[in-house]
């Protein structure tokens, strides 16, 4: 039975059904305090912020606002550290570790008052979200990550041993797992909508299909050349993340675009999403497969995502890895048909941390490695407090740094394609297994 029905429109995300975006302002004002460049969750927040000081801004996109990854997500809602504490520590030291780790709630919390204060209508649902553990050795990684939560934390969590993760998942391949009770699921399409709204009603022109082709920084204001022609800010943000053009070269060689790969089923009973995710969370593993998925919002569809290449690929091929995948995981599933496949690129950081800072004449917030649902409009009024100069911009996600490899110039990520051999014929092989050794 082939994996895509018919009818299926490879590249279309299953979130823009029945959607028309927005038009958006087309005529490019020649001065403002500040220009946001990226349309996405983080430069949308980024505006809200400054628009609400009183700060004239303008916001540019190189494409349609939203047709990156702020629709093309699996609608994963949630602010847990990504990596350990101990991670971090070597990284970045133990008081940065401490910090960040204290951020994760205040982050979630933010967004959720965001969504709250605007009213934002995405399908908003308090799920939860469990990491499932694909070896012993994952669950022993989680324990640990349990204990620093504990310490550094108010983050509401609660371990699961494997056998209780029939009330969450009905599969014997994962080995127990982390339960994040104040994670969400939403509909990244439609909170990105609200957030454009909410510019909008502030008269911030957003303009689409206006890529920035030259910037000339200067001390007090700067030249943009755009293709709608020239504005000159007094301060820039840059928000593009894994969209980021060759002019931004200083950010390319730092953040790297790595595609994500998403299928939607085709509509199934609910009883039947009901027997196979009993727990109604959000999910995602521990592998280097990355899996995560989730039932629609609707409740009347399974969307599944993750690595099914760590570079580009016929979204045929990857929507036929993710099945493969997924009947892995409930082989009750082998008969039922994708009716979407998609991607989009996460903006990965060498450090697999987001930052926020100032490079090169211009402000930033980038690199979520994947946690962009909650940091990037997070991360994003952190930068739009950068801009005005005010003291809520101060966070602990301004120690980050983002590193630089001998392996990535910028451009094309080249690397991944021997990343991706690596990942398949090594690491993969290695943890499958481990998974059914139990190691």
């Amino acid at each position: 039975m082939p994996v895509l029905i018919e009818e299926a429109i490879p590249g279309r995300p299953y979130w823009w059904q029945d959607v028309d975006f927005r038009e958006c302002a087309e005529e490019l004002p020649k001065y403002c305090d500040v220009l946001v460049i990226g349309a996405g969750y983080t430069g949308l927040s980024a505006a809200l912020v400054a628009a609400d000081a009183d700060a004239s801004v303008v916001v540019l996109d190189a494409g349609q606002p939203g047709h990156g990854a702020s629709t093309r997500n699996g609608g994963m809602f949630g602010a847990h550290p990504k990596l350990s504490w101990q991670a971090l520590a070597r990284q970045f030291g133990p008081d940065t570790a401490d910090a960040l780790f204290g951020e994760a709630n205040p982050a979630l919390s933010f967004v959720k008052n965001l969504i709250k204060r605007e009213k934002i209508k995405c399908d908003f649902q308090e799920s939860g979200r469990i990491q499932l553990a694909w070896t012993q050795r994952h669950m022993d990684d989680l324990r640990l990550l349990a204990k620093s939560l504990r310490e550094k934390t108010d983050v509401k969590f609660r371990l699961v041993e494997r056998d209780g993760l029939e009330a969450e998942i009905a599969t014997d391949r994962y080995f127990g797992g982390m339960v994040f009770e104040e994670h969400c699921g939403i509909d990244p399409q439609k909170f990105h909508a609200g957030l454009l709204d909410a510019v909008i009603r502030r008269d911030v022109p957003v303009i689409g299909n206006c890529a920035v082709r030259e910037v000339e920084t200067a001390l007090t204001r700067h030249n943009v050349r755009t293709d709608l022609g020239e504005i000159k800010p007094k301060k820039i943000i840059l928000a593009t993340n894994g969209y980021s053009s060759d002019i931004f070269r200083w950010f390319q060689k730092r953040v790297f675009p790595l595609p994500s790969y998403l299928i939607a089923t085709e509509k199934l009973p609910v009883d039947m999403i009901r027997k196979l995710a009993p727990g109604g969370r959000m999910m995602v593993e521990t592998r280097a497969r990355r899996s995560y998925y989730r039932a629609s919002p609707d409740g009347k569809r399974i969307l599944f995502g993750g690595r099914a290449s760590m570079r580009d690929i016929p979204l045929e091929k990857a929507a036929d890895r993710l099945h493969q995948t997924m009947t892995e995981i409930w082989p009750s599933m082998a008969d039922v048909s994708a009716t979407h496949v998609w991607t989009g690129n996460t903006g990965y950081a060498f450090g697999e941390m987001p930052a926020v800072g100032e490079a090169e004449g211009l402000i930033y917030a980038m690199g979520y490695s994947g946690s962009g649902t909650v940091m990037a409009p997070y991360l994003g009024a952190k930068a739009g407090y950068l801009a005005l100069g005010d003291k809520r911009a101060k966070t602990a996600f301004s120690e980050v740094e983002l590193r630089t490899s001998m392996l990535h110039s910028g451009g094309t990520p080249h690397f991944l394609r021997a990343a991706d051999l690596w990942y398949r014929h090594v690491v993969d092989r290695r943890e499958t297994r481990r998974g059914r050794s139990g190691g």
